[in-house]
């Protein structure tokens, strides 16, 4: 019995552009995974006119580099209403186009693949900035023109089910892996010299409506009277309606002990999750959730809102659930996990046990049994 040929997959990888968001660090951790498999031979690219020539220094070793030039907006205008134009224009060579980030170019002959990473959009068109308005629109052009639609979670592959016009067989759900978290002591302790020795709470991502930290600030200021060398760290870059937050904080009688870094380094990232005393996670909703796992991976106990996937994701076992919006809830998970050491303990160990559950090297060898797919229809 021969082996079936490599598959040359064009992977669209706009999003190591800029700040490495969740989609950036799927993006990445992927292919660094993909690159180390016989079966596929992988080529990225990105959707940007201006800055494509930045993806090739931002690439994993062993993945290919096209320097395509595809103008997002035109291109974005054009795929929304046609199938013009195709991929093969670019190369007629490619076996499976994967588009990361809820589009994927259109092709003659080639197969698609499509990452849907959460229904926002659909679910809470008010937590998100009109440019990404159009994704359902665009998945649902996918769908119809053959793509498979990939998701990071169960909870996600049932929801786009429910939502758009899809055979249920062509939608896969593949968990990520966990974002690898390097780490340079000296640096990263001369960025957070005022925290060491302190104990502190941790919010890390981009903030946004969707992270709800206005709740998560709330809650702290409820539990500073009585926890009074407690202080609240929130890391991440401000994305639209931050402004949200910076009102919440300054209407709190504990807002001194409210630290906000801004985007911070991997080095500062990690010693940061790893000497939390906890890590707290709002969010209203999420498709998958790669913060708590980070924290749990290290050793960090986790309490985090139960919202959209972070169930499916997040086990009851290894971190404290309440439900989204559940301010007292959330103000007694922190209490219980910082005034009760064996508790935290407790959580320690489970969550670094379920945190070994996502790898990359099992997301790549499942993408590309899904990318087989596609190429065969």
């Amino acid at each position: 019995m021969t082996s079936r040929p490599r598959l040359r997959i064009a992977y669209e990888a706009t999003a190591l552009l800029g700040f490495r968001t969740g989609v950036g660090e799927f993006c990445y951790g992927a292919l660094e995974a993909l690159a180390r498999l016989g079966s596929v031979e992988v080529d990225a690219f990105a959707i940007s006119y201006r800055r494509r020539h930045l993806l090739k220094g931002e690439l994993p070793a062993h993945v290919g580099f096209k320097n395509w030039v595809l103008p997002a907006r035109p291109l974005h205008m054009m795929w929304e209403r046609s199938n013009f134009p195709p991929l093969e224009l670019w190369d007629s060579k490619v076996d499976v186009v994967h588009g990361t980030n809820f589009v994927v170019p259109p092709t003659r002959s080639a197969g698609k693949v499509v990452t849907v990473h959460d229904l926002t959009t659909l679910r809470f068109p008010e937590l998100c900035d009109k440019a990404t308005l159009i994704f359902p629109k665009m998945v649902q052009r996918a769908i119809d023109a053959g793509a498979f639609v990939h998701t990071p979670s169960k909870f996600v592959a049932e929801e786009v089910v429910e939502n758009f016009r899809v055979d249920p067989a062509r939608v896969v759900p593949i968990y990520h892996g966990i974002p690898k978290l390097f780490f340079d002591r000296e640096l990263a302790e001369s960025a957070v010299a005022p925290l060491s020795g302190r104990r502190f709470v941790l919010a890390l991502g981009t903030i946004e409506p969707r992270k709800d930290l206005p709740l998560l600030v709330r809650a702290f200021d409820e539990l500073s009277s009585s926890l009074p060398d407690l202080m609240l760290v929130i890391a991440g870059k401000d994305g639209w309606g931050a402004d949200r937050l910076t009102s919440a904080i300054a209407r709190l009688k504990s807002r001194s002990k409210i630290f906000r870094l801004g985007y911070v380094k991997p080095e500062t990232r990690r010693w940061l999750l790893r000497n939390a005393s906890v890590f707290v996670y709002p969010s209203i909703y999420e498709g998958f959730g790669f913060p708590p796992l980070e924290a749990m991976s290290v050793g960090t106990p986790v309490v985090s809102t139960n919202a959209g996937a972070l169930r499916e994701v997040l086990s009851k076992d290894s971190a404290v659930l309440v439900d989204s919006g559940d301010q007292e809830g959330l103000a007694a998970g922190i209490a219980r996990v910082v005034a009760d050491p064996s508790e935290a303990s407790r959580l320690r160990e489970a969550g670094i046990e379920h945190a070994r559950g996502f790898s990359w090297e099992r997301c790549a060898t499942e993408l590309a049994s899904l990318y087989r797919s596609a190429s065969d229809g």
